[in-house]
């Protein structure tokens, strides 16, 4: 079911402009995470996302990488080899949404590239925005994890994953709010990269 929902188009009008932003998308085989500018188009992840949260973000990047997941399986799974019976269940059954963001400084490094007009970046980085749970000053909140890395950390996520609303159908939808053609339906990452150019690295 999940090769042909991910062969049904959705936003099937859509067309790549000429000129316009780019945005990356990139997968490591079983997770997409969306790549955005720290400031483009006049909004800028600096006000939100404080390099302060991470232990030593690389002062040379410039984009940040934004992926979605189930807890359990996000702050547990440092390593795939770290996976257990348990964190699959609850990538099954379900669980909190947390939200990971990670400083790249190259972010064309095996992704693909997507190509949006003004209007479509914002449509984007309002439906990334929105993914993070805010306290009471509007704020998004950091958990406490050191993160898989120097250059990441975990925030509280709005809603839940499960099977059906898997980090991939969480990148989908991304996109197909922003307007972009994108698949109906893709629980894994081969259902989406393939509809978007490989990268160009410079």
């Amino acid at each position: 079911m999940s090769v042909g929902l991910s062969l049904v188009p959705v936003n099937r009008e859509w067309t790549e402009p000429a000129q316009g932003q780019t945005v990356y998308l990139i997968s490591n085989g079983i997770h997409t995470d969306l790549i955005l500018p720290v400031a483009a188009q006049g909004l800028d992840w600096r006000p939100v996302i404080s390099r302060a949260d991470m232990a030593r973000p690389d002062p040379a990047a410039q984009w940040l990488a934004f992926g979605m997941g189930e807890r359990k399986v996000y702050l547990e799974t440092p390593r795939w080899r770290d996976v257990r019976p348990g964190t699959l269940w609850a990538a099954a059954a379900g669980g909190e949404r947390v939200m990971h963001v990670e400083w790249v400084a190259d972010p064309a490094w095996h992704a693909r590239a997507i190509r949006l007009r003004p209007e479509e970046y914002r449509r984007l980085w309002s439906a990334i925005r929105a993914g993070f749970k805010l306290d009471a000053k509007g704020r998004v909140q950091r958990i406490d994890h050191p993160g898989y890395g120097a250059n990441d950390a975990f925030y509280q996520g709005v809603g839940r994953a499960n099977a059906i609303n898997t980090c991939n159908v969480w990148t989908t939808d991304r996109l197909r709010i922003a307007g972009v053609r994108t698949s109906l339906w893709s629980p894994f990452p081969q259902g989406i990269e393939w509809r978007y150019r490989k990268a160009q690295r410079t």
